[in-house]
């Protein structure tokens, strides 16, 4: 068993916490089960590198955060300030689907799906932790987009896209990590995850009429 200490230690706990998280969920994961996959011989390495489960948990979002913020800031830069949603979640699902291509970005995909609502939007106020990052910007400006909707759907139907898009992910993840061939191939399964979401976030208001869409 290793020691539970420095650096070293740290990120063994948060590759396995991404292991134990994904496999048996947030919720249902056993920190004993991820100590002992670290190789930690002290059953309190969790609490001595990150204080709780909570904050172990915070650690393997922030790395997860980080990585995508990577491949999602370049994008988003690139697009022009008329960007339509279409283009907006073009740029979301391409950096989502980064990581996608090992098995650590897959686990991590898995562990987010379980915490999509955890971003605050449908009070109208960001997570402090996404609020300055390229993710906050994306949603907010997709938010923009959709001013002609009422405050209300606008907010459940942005969180419940963003959720069906870490849905489809995680889902995905799945079943690369579990060695099944999917149905589709990588190019159609964006398209069309970038299509069937732009065009819920589309979807006429019951009772309205003469709404305005900018795609």
């Amino acid at each position: 068993m290793a020691r539970t200490s420095g650096p070293e230690t740290r990120d063994k706990l948060i590759r396995a916490a991404e292991e134990i998280f994904a496999a048996q969920g947030v919720e249902g994961a056993q920190i004993r089960d991820i100590v002992a996959l670290a190789r930690q011989s002290n059953p309190s390495a969790v609490q001595y590198h990150f204080g709780s489960r909570a904050g172990l948990l915070d650690a393997v979002m922030a790395g997860r955060q980080s990585r995508a913020e990577q491949l999602l800031a370049p994008l988003l830069d690139a697009l022009g300030a008329d960007a339509g949603v279409r283009e907006l979640l073009t740029a979301l699902v391409t950096a989502e689907a980064g990581l996608l291509t090992d098995d650590r970005g897959r686990r991590c995909l898995r562990v987010s799906a379980q915490l999509t609502h955890e971003t605050g939007l449908r009070t109208g106020e960001l997570h402090p932790a996404v609020d300055a990052t390229a993710y906050g910007r994306l949603i907010g400006r997709i938010a923009d987009r959709l001013g002609a909707l009422p405050e209300a759907v606008r907010l459940e139907r942005l969180d419940l896209a963003l959720t069906l898009i870490g849905a489809a992910m995680a889902d995905r993840a799945r079943q690369y990590l579990d060695g099944t061939v999917p149905l589709t191939g990588e190019d159609l399964f964006r398209a069309d995850l970038v299509e069937t979401t732009t065009a819920f976030l589309h979807a006429p208001v019951p009772g309205r009429s003469g709404t305005t869409r900018t795609i």
